[in-house]
C-alpha cells in the first residue's frame, strides 16, 4: 500500500506535467513548433525536451554557464532548446546579435521578467511599445552629464566610509570578504541618490531592506529554473512564493514611506519663501521624477515614480557592487595592473585627498580599462532575453515570432575570435583603438541598442569613484587567484566562491 502510494506520487504529477507540454505546444503555431528541425536543437524530440526540462530544473545556478558554454561548443554559435513548453534561441555570433538588438522591434523581454512583476510592475525594465518608449525618453534627461554631477558628493562620501571599513576591517582580520562590505556601499550610495535618503546600510542600519531585496531574488530565480513555479497560482501557494510576496512587500513598504516624506518636504520647501540662495538643490533621481511629474501630469503618475524607484533600486546596487567587488578582487590578484592604475591616479590627484571629479573620472583611461576588462570576464548580467513578436532574419535562419531568443554576455566575452587568450585578464584590450569596431556587439556588460542600459554612465561613475578611492587609500592583495573565483547564474552574476582579501593603508 505505501509503495503504490508512492508510485501514485511520482505518476500523477509526472503524467499532468505531459499531458500539460502537449497542450502548450498544439497551442502554438506550427512554425514555432518546427524550429528545432531548422536550428541545430538540444531537445530534437518530445521526450528530450521533458529530460531536459528536468534536468535544467534540478541543477544548481553554479551549474548553468558550464553548461551553455558545453552547448553552444557542440552546436555552434546559434542552439535551439525547448523548455517545458517554451522555445528558445540561444545566440552567441556577434553578428546575429546586432540584427536582434540593433532593431526596434525586437524590444518587448522575454517571458522570465514577467516574474519580477510583481515587484518592479511596469517599470522601465518590464514596459514595452510607446509606453516604454516615452518613458524612456522622459527619464534619459536624469542621467544627463549636468545631472550625474549631482551626485558626486554622495559617491566620494559613500566610497571614503567603505575604505573606512575594509581597514578597519583588515586591522582585525588578516583576510576579509569584501563583497558584503562593497554591497552595503553600493546601497548606501543608490539610496541617497536615486531616492534622497539616507539607508546607512554600511553602519549596520535598514537590515530588513537589505535581507529582503535577497530574499526576493533568491525567490524569482528559483521560479526561473523551476518550470512548475511557472503558474501564478502554484507560486503564491508555494513556500517560495510566499517568502517572495513577504519580501516585495517591505520593499514596497520602504518605497511609499521615502516618497510620501519627500512629498511632505518638498511641499514645506514650496510653502516656504527663500531666497535663490537658500533654494534647495535636486540632488536625487526622485527628485528628478517628480519634477517629470509635475511638468507633465499626463506622462507620469505616483504609480509611474513608485515603479521606477523600485526598478532602479533593484537593478543599480546588485549590479554595481558586483562589478565593483570583482574589478577589486582582480587588481588584489594582479600586483603589477594595480601598481599601474595606481600610478594613474597619482598623475590625477598627486599626493591630494581631495573628492573625485567629473574631469577626474573622464581622466582614468587605465582605470577604465581595468573596470571594463572586470566586466567583460564577470559581467554583473550573465544572461537576457527577447521575445519575437515579428520574424527575426539572422545569416543563415528565419527564427518565428514568440520565440524567447537568448544571449550570455558571459559566454560572449569568452569568445576567442573577439578576445584572444579570453581567460587572461588583460585591460590594455580595451586602449586598443582597433578593437573597437570588434567589441560593438561583442560586448555586453550593459547591453546594447534601443534597450541598452540607461543608467551605464551613472554605473561607470560609482564604480571608477570607489575603486579610485580605494585604490589611492590602500594596497590591495587577493590571498589567492583567478582559478579561486567562481559565480553562478542568477538574475544578476553571484559569487559562489572568492579569493578573501587584505587591504594596507598608504
Amino acid at each position: 500500500m505505501i509503495d503504490l502510494n508512492v508510485y501514485n506520487l511520482v505518476l500523477y504529477p509526472l503524467t499532468g506535467l505531459i499531458l500539460y507540454l502537449v497542450y502548450l505546444r498544439l497551442q502554438k503555431p506550427l512554425e514555432y513548433r518546427q524550429v528545432s528541425s531548422q536550428v541545430p536543437s538540444v531537445t530534437k524530440t518530445f521526450w528530450s525536451e521533458i529530460k531536459f526540462s528536468w534536468n535544467i530544473a534540478m541543477k544548481h545556478p553554479k551549474e548553468f554557464l558550464p553548461l551553455y558554454m558545453e552547448i553552444f561548443k557542440n552546436n555552434g554559435p546559434i542552439v535551439h532548446m525547448n523548455i517545458a513548453g517554451r522555445s528558445y534561441v540561444l545566440l552567441n555570433d556577434p553578428d546575429d546579435i546586432k540584427v536582434l538588438l540593433s532593431s526596434a522591434q525586437y524590444i518587448n523581454k522575454g517571458p522570465e521578467y514577467d516574474m519580477l512583476r510583481p515587484w518592479l510592475n511596469d517599470g522601465l525594465l518590464l514596459s514595452t511599445g510607446s509606453k516604454w518608449q516615452n518613458r524612456r525618453k522622459l527619464l534619459t534627461n536624469t542621467f544627463h552629464f549636468k545631472t550625474l554631477s549631482m551626485y558626486n558628493p554622495s559617491l566620494n562620501n559613500h566610497s571614503r566610509t567603505l575604505v573606512k571599513k575594509l581597514l578597519e576591517a583588515s586591522a582585525l582580520n588578516e583576510e576579509i570578504c569584501i563583497a558584503e562590505y562593497i554591497t552595503l556601499c553600493s546601497l548606501d550610495m543608490m539610496c541617497e541618490t536615486i531616492m534622497g535618503t539616507e539607508m546607512k546600510a554600511q553602519e549596520g542600519k535598514s537590515v530588513e531592506y537589505v535581507n529582503a531585496i535577497k530574499s526576493a531574488c533568491r525567490s524569482v530565480i528559483n521560479r526561473v529554473y523551476r518550470f512548475w513555479l511557472w503558474n501564478d497560482t502554484i507560486f503564491k501557494i508555494s513556500e517560495c512564493g510566499q517568502t517572495f510576496y513577504k519580501s516585495i512587500k517591505v520593499l514596497h513598504d520602504y518605497t511609499d514611506n521615502v516618497i510620501k516624506s519627500k512629498r511632505i518636504l518638498l511641499k514645506n520647501t514650496e510653502n516656504r519663501s527663500e531666497s535663490k540662495h537658500e533654494k534647495t538643490q535636486k540632488k536625487s533621481f526622485l527628485d528628478l521624477l517628480l519634477n517629470v511629474l509635475k511638468e507633465y501630469p499626463e506622462q507620469m503618475t505616483d504609480k509611474d515614480i513608485k515603479e521606477e524607484v523600485d526598478t532602479f533600486l533593484f537593478e543599480g546596487h546588485d549590479t554595481t557592487s558586483f562589478a565593483m567587488t570583482m574589478t577589486i578582487v582582480l587588481l588584489g590578484i594582479y600586483q603589477d595592473i594595480q601598481a599601474r592604475a595606481r600610478e594613474e591616479l597619482r598623475g590625477i590627484f598627486g599626493d591630494s585627498d581631495r573628492d573625485v571629479t567629473m574631469e577626474d573620472l573622464n581622466a582614468m583611461r587605465y582605470v577604465e580599462a581595468v573596470i571594463k576588462e572586470s566586466l567583460r570576464l564577470y559581467p554583473s548580467v550573465p544572461a537576457f532575453t527577447r521575445e519575437l513578436q515579428t520574424t527575426l532574419k539572422l545569416k543563415n535562419y528565419n527564427i518565428p515570432p514568440m520565440t524567447a531568443m537568448v544571449i550570455y554576455p558571459y559566454i560572449l566575452h569568452r569568445n576567442e575570435e573577439i578576445y584572444p587568450n579570453p581567460e587572461k585578464f588583460i585591460p590594455d584590450r580595451f586602449l586598443d583603438q582597433d578593437n573597437k569596431s570588434k567589441f560593438l556587439y561583442g560586448y555586453l556588460p550593459f547591453s546594447a541598442g534601443a534597450r541598452n542600459c540607461i543608467g551605464q554612465k551613472y554605473a561607470m561613475n560609482q564604480i571608477k569613484t570607489v575603486v579610485s578611492t580605494v585604490l589611492r587609500n590602500t594596497k590591495i592583495e587577493s590571498m589567492g587567484n583567478k582559478e579561486d573565483i567562481e559565480v553562478s547564474m542568477q538574475l544578476i552574476t553571484r559569487i559562489e566562491s572568492l579569493p578573501k582579501v587584505k587591504f594596507y593603508k598608504i
